[in-house]
């Protein structure tokens, strides 16, 4: 097992002229891997068809969090990828052809009333050149979105006013703000076609650099729109209990940054879910800061030693495989539940939403949020290479050469290569620091004393395979090896693994895994060691035509650090609990069973 970095955070004051001079920072002195692969639908997946031209309560305020007053929990989908090998004749991704964009469909709902596909086309799509950085004389430093001033606050709201303003003038601009959400949405929602599929920068090692190449150009954008080559985007500090809310200057009505479109539960200082499945966590808002701290600390350092588990899976040419990193399963994709438009909501003009603008993939970027949230998404990338140990960027040609396409803030078309973003600063931009609390919230008090009797559980074989999950269930499975040798620790995980969850991914769904309890634990207390993981799933799309919404999954929990922090190392049985949250009387397992696996 990869060592943990227990080097707690210093309290930062921040300088830049645009964070109020007032704000406090606070600071704060290996359960499991998930591995999730197989046949999985792609998540917020809008189908898409070749068409022609179509319109385009109390607050945690001081300056630390006393693990003594808290109580950590609140798990959450730990969604990674197994370390698959590269097929002998994968290729990168090549930056796709624009031709080949089409146009979306919602899932049971209307057409996507306006194509993704960015304008102008280029007259050769061959001849577009490689990007090469400007020279710069300053770092654009990105400042946390809670701490802003108004001075901040005025011209990010005149940068996207301008930008919205090309809407009207220029509706086939590139550089206008639905332009600039459209990409998201022919990148994200199968609008290309490379290799003869779709192509989808989520859930695979595609996913950082994408986003991170489109902050870049949207906020070089911004920075000309306003002719201030200085201007730094926000980034949503949803790590740290002082961001945890929605940023208050997103708040505002009647102000270009604000989404009429916006889950309207979020508003007015609502402390956020990094966890959330669609239901509201039913806790104290200081509970649930100190469950998205824990929760951060598992994907940041206990579920990410190594580089594909925070990545995700290879995609390339010939060998594409849907296994997600574990910071865009959690907090990235729960974010996007939390602020977007819940399904089947209905807007003051009638129109039902199908996950509006942040709760779908197609229609995230119409939300400025979005960027402010991907920052952070941004952001982590780099902490995560600050923890140490195994921590780095990959070194496989195939991720460094795939390319995307964009169009810089002069409206030129270039072609852009992951591995000329793997260091910000030389991209020109910079964080401002903020601490890192989450980097020791492990949970470390126990549900049970001692070992539960295994032999008052029935056997796995006798429970799986199991039809539906409608309750708690509880069984005991043996383990392949026990007593095992630190060294042999280091070179394979012990993984517990569901084989062939199925479920309609028209729904939202999670469970959680407990060890070491029965069925009577208490579920909402996961801020204990025995808490082993949870699988969580959104509700999915699908291309025209399609009738099966069944969803297959393999999923992996490591469990070497939990049997270790619970004393169960020594044991050749072991027990576990299942717990329903959301959609478990849909849920069916094959078989259960624990594998030895290198990390």
């Amino acid at each position: 097992m990869a060592s943990v970095c227990n080097s707690s955070s210093t309290t930062t004051t921040l300088k830049t002229p645009f964070i109020s001079s007032n704000t406090s920072l606070g600071s704060t002195p290996k359960p499991s891997q998930l591995f999730l692969h197989g046949k999985r639908n792609k998540t917020f997946k809008v189908s898409c068809k070749v068409s022609n031209s179509g319109d385009q309560n109390q607050n945690i305020e001081t300056n630390s969090v006393d693990r003594r007053n808290v109580l950590l929990g609140l798990g959450g989908l730990y969604g990674v990828a197994n370390a698959i090998p590269l097929a002998a004749s994968a290729t990168p991704i090549p930056s796709p052809d624009l031709k080949t964009c089409g146009r979306a469909t919602i899932s049971d709902g209307p057409l996507v009333p306006y194509t993704c596909c960015p304008p102008p086309m280029p007259t050769n799509f061959d001849t577009i050149p490689y990007y090469k950085f400007p020279s710069m004389t300053k770092l654009r430093i990105r400042p946390p979105a809670h701490a802003v001033d108004e001075e901040y606050i005025a011209k990010y709201n005149l940068a996207i006013s301008r930008m919205k303003d090309l809407d009207k003038t220029e509706p086939l601009n590139p550089l206008g703000f639905k332009q600039q959400a459209n990409i998201h949405c022919a990148y994200c929602n199968g609008a290309y076609i490379i290799g003869g599929k779709e192509l989808q920068v989520h859930n695979s090692w595609l996913f950082f650099p994408f986003h991170r190449w489109y902050l870049y150009f949207y906020e070089r954008i911004l920075g000309k729109l306003i002719d201030d080559p200085t201007f730094a985007l926000p980034y949503w500090n949803w790590d740290h209990p002082k961001g945890m809310r929605l940023p208050p200057m997103f708040d505002r009505e009647g102000t270009s940054i604000y989404d009429e479109r916006r889950n309207q539960q979020v508003r007015n200082g609502t402390v956020m879910d990094l966890g959330s499945f669609g239901d509201k966590v039913q806790t104290t808002q200081l509970q649930l800061m100190s469950n998205n701290l824990t929760l951060m600390y598992r994907q940041m350092v206990t579920n990410a030693p190594c580089p594909l588990l925070f990545f995700g899976a290879p995609y390339v040419l010939g060998n594409n495989v849907e296994a997600p990193g574990t910071i865009e399963n959690i907090p990235h994709i729960p974010v996007h539940i939390w602020a977007g438009t819940v399904r089947g909501s209905t807007f003051p003009n009638g129109d039902t939403s199908y996950g509006e603008d942040m709760g779908n993939f197609y229609s995230a970027g119409l939300d400025p949020v979005f960027y402010c949230h991907h920052g952070n998404v941004d952001r982590m990338w780099n902490e995560w290479k600050a923890i140490g140990g195994k921590r780095r960027d990959l070194s496989e040609k195939d991720w460094l050469n795939s390319e995307f396409f964009f169009y810089d803030e002069n409206k030129k078309p270039y072609r852009v290569k992951v591995r000329d973003c793997l260091d910000a600063k030389k991209m020109g931009y910079d964080y401002a620091p903020m601490p890192t609390p989450w980097r020791n919230f492990k949970p470390k008090t126990k549900a049970s004393v001692g070992k539960v009797n295994t032999t008052t559980l029935p056997p796995v074989n006798k429970v799986f395979p199991l039809t539906k999950m409608d309750k708690a269930i509880s069984f005991s499975i043996n383990r392949p090896a026990s007593s095992r040798t630190q060294q042999e620790k280091n070179e394979q995980e012990e993984m517990l693994t569901f084989d062939n969850i199925k479920y309609d991914n028209r729904g939202y769904i999670r469970f959680d895994v407990f060890l070491n309890v029965d069925n009577n634990v208490n579920a909402n207390e996961l801020d204990k060691a025995e808490f082993a993981g949870s699988y969580t799933s959104l509700p999915h799309v699908h291309r025209v035509g399609e009738n099966d919404h069944t969803a297959t999954v393999t999923f992996q929990l490591a469990i070497t650090e939990l049997l270790e922090d619970i004393g169960l190392e020594d044991e050749e049985t072991i027990a576990v609990t299942l717990v329903p949250k959301k959609g478990g009387e849909g849920i069916s397992i094959e078989n259960v069973e624990i594998k030895l696996l290198d990390c």
